[in-house]
C-alpha cells in the first residue's frame, strides 16, 4: 500500500465519522422527540482486488423492533376503545347517584313507598299527600336526567366518531406523502430514518383510533389490515373514510334506523372498525352500551306506570297524563324513550286527594289486580283501599294475594328488539331499580379495570420498545467519545503521512 492510498484512507475515514457525529448529533437534539427512533450510521470496508481501500458510509437507518412497534400499536388500540367506553359510563355514574346516599333510584323510589306508608296513618293529610308528591316527582326527574345523560352520551360518541373519522383520514394523509417521499429516498440510496420516524408519529395515531397492523414493504411502501380484514392503501386519494354528523333519538339505529354509517370509499364498514380504539369504542358506545342503558330505563319507567295504574293509581304517565302502551313489536317500540318523558300525571297533582281515593276503577280479571272502586266524590276521609294496594301490592312481587305481578321485559329490549335488561322475573319494583343500578355501575367497574390492567401491558410494551429504540443519552456520548478518539486517530495518519511526504520531497529535492 503507497503512501496516496494511506492518505485516501484516513481521510475516507474523516468523512465518515463526521458523517457518524452527524448521526449523533441528531439523536441527541431529538431525545425528548414523541416519537423519534434512535438512529445509526451504516458503513463497511472498501476494497478493490482484495486491498483495502478505507472505508464508504451507508444511510443512516433506524434501530427498531418492528414486532415490538406492532405490538404496542394493537395495545394503543385496546387501551384506546377502554378508554373510550370508561368515559361514557363514568358520565352515567356521574348521575346515577350513590347506591344508599339518598340521591340514587333505588333510594329514591324507597321515599316514594315510604311516603305511602306515612300516608295510610292519615289519608287525608295534605302534608302527607303533598310529601308523596315531591318524593313522586324527584324520583321521576331522577329518571329523567339519567335518561337525559345517556342521550348526551350517546351523541357524544356520535360526535366522537366524527372527529375520529376525521383524524384517521388526517393521518391518512400524512402518512401517504411521507411514504410517496422515502420511496422516492430510497430508490435513490438516500437515508429515510427521519421520514421514518415522522411516518411512525401518524402511524401511532391511527393505531389509537383503530386496531391495525402495519405492514411496510423493502421499498418504503406501506400498508394496514385490520383484524376484521379491512385494507387500508395510504396511495393518495385511495383511502377515504366518511360518516355525516346527526342527531340521534331514542328510537334511532344502526343499521337503517337513523344511525349513519362509517363508510371506507363508499362502502359501509362500520362493523368492521367496532370494537378496539377510540373509533370502535365510540361505536360501541353509540350502538350498544348506552341503547342498552337507555332500553333498561324504559322499562323501568314503563313498569312502575303500569304497576300503579294497575291498582287504580294512574301515578306516573307522560307529561299529557297517559302511559304508553305496551304491545309493540318489538317488544319497546311503544315506549321508547319514555324514560325522557315520565312525569307525575298532571291531574294527580292537580288533585292530590287522588292519592287517597284512586284515579280509575278495576274490574278485577284472573292473573290481574282485585276489583277495585275509587273513593266517590263525598266519600270518607279516611279511605285506605287506594293506598293498602299500594302499599301491598304496587311495590311487591304481587299483583293481587297469591298471583305474580307481570314480568317486566328483559329480552327482545330497545328499537331494534337486540338487547338484553338486567331485570328477573317477577321482581319488584325495588328489585328492578337496584338491578338497573347495579347492571350499570357493574359493567362501568369491570372497564375501568380492564382499562387499568391494559394500560399496564401498554406501559411495559412502551418500555420495552424505547429500552431498545429510544434515545439514550449516555449511549450517545460514549459514541461521541468513540468517535472523537477516531478522528483523532485518522488525524494523526494523515499528520503522519505529511511528514513523510515533507521527507521524501527534501531527499529528492
Amino acid at each position: 500500500m503507497g503512501i496516496g492510498v494511506a492518505l485516501s484512507n484516513a481521510m475516507g475515514g474523516l468523512a465518515n465519522i463526521n458523517r457518524d457525529l452527524a448521526v449523533v448529533s441528531q439523536n441527541v437534539s431529538n431525545a425528548n422527540t414523541p416519537g423519534y427512533t434512535r438512529e445509526v450510521s451504516n458503513q463497511q470496508a472498501l476494497s478493490v482486488g482484495g486491498q483495502g481501500m478505507g472505508v464508504v458510509s451507508g444511510p443512516a437507518t433506524r434501530v427498531l423492533n418492528a414486532q415490538q412497534q406492532g405490538d404496542l400499536f394493537t395495545q394503543n388500540a385496546t387501551v384506546g376503545g377502554l378508554h373510550t367506553r370508561q368515559q361514557a359510563l363514568a358520565s352515567i355514574d356521574a348521575v346515577m347517584g350513590t347506591p344508599g346516599q339518598g340521591n340514587d333510584l333505588a333510594s329514591l323510589l324507597g321515599k316514594v313507598q315510604d311516603g305511602f306508608s306515612a300516608l295510610l296513618a292519615n289519608p287525608d293529610s295534605q302534608s302527607g299527600q303533598a310529601q308523596v308528591l315531591s318524593a313522586a316527582q324527584r324520583f321521576a326527574n331522577q329518571i329523567n336526567t339519567v335518561s337525559a345523560a345517556v342521550d348526551s352520551a350517546r351523541q357524544h360518541a356520535q360526535t366522537g366518531i366524527l372527529a375520529d373519522v376525521a383524524s384517521l383520514n388526517t393521518a391518512i394523509i400524512s402518512i401517504g406523502a411521507q411514504t410517496q417521499q422515502i420511496m422516492t429516498a430510497k430508490a435513490a440510496g438516500v437515508s429515510t430514518a427521519d421520514l421514518e420516524n415522522q411516518r411512525d408519529v401518524g402511524m401511532a395515531q391511527i393505531s389509537q383510533l383503530i386496531d391495525a397492523r402495519f405492514l411496510v414493504q423493502t421499498n418504503g411502501d406501506i400498508k394496514a389490515i385490520t383484524p376484521s380484514g379491512l385494507s387500508v392503501n395510504f396511495a393518495a386519494g385511495a383511502t377515504t373514510f366518511a360518516t355525516p354528523a346527526t342527531n340521534l333519538g331514542p328510537s334511532a339505529f344502526y343499521p337503517g334506523g337513523g344511525v349513519p354509517a362509517i363508510s371506507m370509499n363508499g362502502v359501509d364498514v362500520t362493523q368492521q372498525l367496532a370494537g378496539s380504539g377510540s373509533l370502535g369504542g365510540n361505536i360501541d358506545v353509540r350502538d350498544n352500551i348506552m341503547p342498552g342503558i337507555q332500553a333498561g330505563l324504559d322499562e323501568l319507567a314503563q313498569t312502575i306506570s303500569t304497576r300503579f295504574a294497575a291498582q287504580g293509581l294512574t301515578l306516573f304517565t307522560r307529561p299529557d297524563g297517559t302511559i304508553p302502551t305496551g304491545a309493540g313489536v318489538p317488544v319497546q317500540a311503544t315506549y321508547l324513550g319514555y324514560a325522557n318523558a315520565i312525569s307525575v300525571n298532571p291531574a294527580v297533582l292537580a288533585a292530590p286527594k287522588l292519592l287517597r281515593d284512586g284515579t280509575h276503577a278495576i274490574a278485577g280479571a284472573a292473573g290481574g289486580a282485585s276489583a277495585f272502586t275509587p273513593n266517590p266524590a263525598l266519600g270518607p276521609a279516611g279511605f285506605t283501599t287506594m293506598i293498602t294496594r299500594v302499599i301491598n301490592f304496587t311495590f311487591s312481587t304481587q299483583v293481587a294475594p297469591g298471583t305474580g305481578q307481570p314480568p317486566a321485559n328483559s329480552n327482545g329490549l330497545g328499537p331494534q328488539g337486540n338487547l338484553v335488561g338486567p331485570f328477573s322475573a317477577g321482581g319488584s319494583l325495588a328489585t328492578m331499580t337496584g338491578a338497573l343500578v347495579t347492571a350499570s355501575a357493574g359493567l362501568a367497574s369491570i372497564v375501568s379495570a380492564n382499562l387499568q390492567t391494559e394500560r399496564a401491558v401498554q406501559t411495559s410494551l412502551q418500555t420495552r420498545l424505547a429500552d431498545g429504540s429510544a434515545v439514550n443519552i449516555d449511549t450517545e456520548l460514549s459514541t461521541m467519545v468513540q468517535l472523537q478518539n477516531a478522528y483523532g486517530a485518522n488525524a494523526r495518519v494523515i499528520s503522519a503521512l505529511q511528514a513523510m511526504w515533507a521527507q521524501l520531497l527534501q531527499s529528492v529535492g
